[in-house]
């Protein structure tokens, strides 16, 4: 059979992608490397509870669209993401609020607050005596002053990057939010939660009657003759490997998982607790159960599952999550982009094909809107 697309990748580009080709009439055949599909919004089912085995994915868009189109096919819960922060064993609320600001200081009104962070900026700022900020402690600094930046961003920031921040460009804290209100949502946006029974039931309807085969990589398979299969290939894998390196490797920071059930019904009380100090070799605690269940639900199961996160390097072989976009990454993966525009019948979408950040509505947005739906 010819198919209209190749898609390499069931994460959310190529399986939006996916169910808007199939609305259009066109068909599809989804190839995926791993033994699952949905890429990294997998969700495994450990004791009844599921778990975000790829790191916390929690939906987030101000884009009513996007929320009314993933809530057409699975209806999303009320979940709001409030992480917490311990720095040696004490908590600080975030994003930077006036909860935190009275943890930090003691301070109570919004006034107290912008002073006390207008005076640490003003200090970083003479300090510059003038210039601008050259790296990312200068930076941050400047934003917020020297007790947030040492309590809640140095080590937690180096331990993310391995590498310090005053080896950091500047651009990589463009902003820092700080709220002068008791606000501990860490998102702005409109709309926010969780797909009701996890990220597995929105994939599973992207999908439908979808051909897709697991467990094949598209590069050691006859698929990567994909002329053979399909009219258009839809590629979501790295930008790098698809031309074969030929212009040098990407950076990428990637991230592993230690997950353990624990015999405790409630763990941590909180999805997402960070670890801002360096003694502690993992930046956060993930306990998926927060993220489905709420109240006194949380105690109708008596165990629960945490997971560490651990950033590190990218090496061969691990999964690329972060593009490092520095200087030379983002020259290089310019010139992979004009390689990419240079394929005829080849669509590059997603986080890793186009090497930049997304948030997942974003990468939703743009398959749906792709303008090879309308050709």
């Amino acid at each position: 059979m010819m198919y209209d697309y190749l898609i390499v990748g069931s994460g959310l580009f190529g399986a939006t992608f996916a169910y808007k080709a199939r609305q259009m009439g066109r068909t599809c055949l989804v190839v995926e490397r791993r033994k699952h599909l949905g890429g990294n919004v997998y969700c495994e089912n450990v004791e009844g509870i599921n778990v975000h085995r790829y790191g916390a994915h929690i939906f987030h868009t101000n884009n009513q669209q996007v929320w009314q189109f993933v809530n057409s096919l699975t209806p999303f819960n009320r979940y709001t993401n409030s992480p917490l922060a311990n720095y040696h064993g004490r908590l600080y609320n975030l994003p930077f609020n006036m909860n935190t600001f009275h943890q930090l200081w003691g301070v109570t009104t919004p006034q107290q607050a912008h002073d006390k962070i207008e005076q640490q900026r003003a200090e970083a700022m003479r300090k510059l005596g003038g210039r601008q900020p050259s790296n990312l402690e200068e930076q941050a600094l400047v934003l917020v002053g020297q007790d947030i930046f040492d309590i809640l961003i140095r080590e937690y920031t180096e331990k993310q990057w391995g590498r310090a921040c005053n080896e950091l460009p500047p651009f990589i804290i463009r902003r820092l939010p700080l709220r002068f209100t008791y606000d501990n949502n860490y998102f702005n946006d409109s709309y926010q939660g969780i797909p009701t029974g996890g990220y597995n039931v929105l994939i599973d309807r992207l999908l439908e009657g979808v051909d897709a085969i697991t467990d094949t990589d598209f590069f050691n398979s006859p698929y990567r003759q994909w002329r053979q299969y399909a009219r258009r290939l839809v590629y979501t894998g790295p930008l790098d490997r698809y031309f074969d390196y030929r212009l040098g490797r990407l950076d990428w920071r990637t991230v592993t998982f230690k997950t353990r059930v624990e015999p405790v019904a409630n763990y941590q009380g909180n999805a997402v607790v960070n670890y801002t100090s360096a003694d502690v070799p993992f930046t956060r605690i993930i306990e998926h159960k927060h993220f489905e269940t709420f109240g006194d639900e949380i105690y109708e199961n008596p165990c629960t599952v945490v997971s560490e996160e651990y950033p590190a390097e990218y090496r061969e072989g691990m999964e690329p999550y972060y593009p490092v976009n520095d200087k030379r990454g983002d020259q290089l993966a310019a010139q992979y982009r004009q390689l990419a525009q240079q394929e005829p019948d080849v669509i590059f979408g997603g986080r890793l094909a186009e090497y930049r950040y997304y948030d997942m509505a974003p990468v939703i947005e743009l398959a749906l809107n792709h303008p090879a739906h309308s050709s």
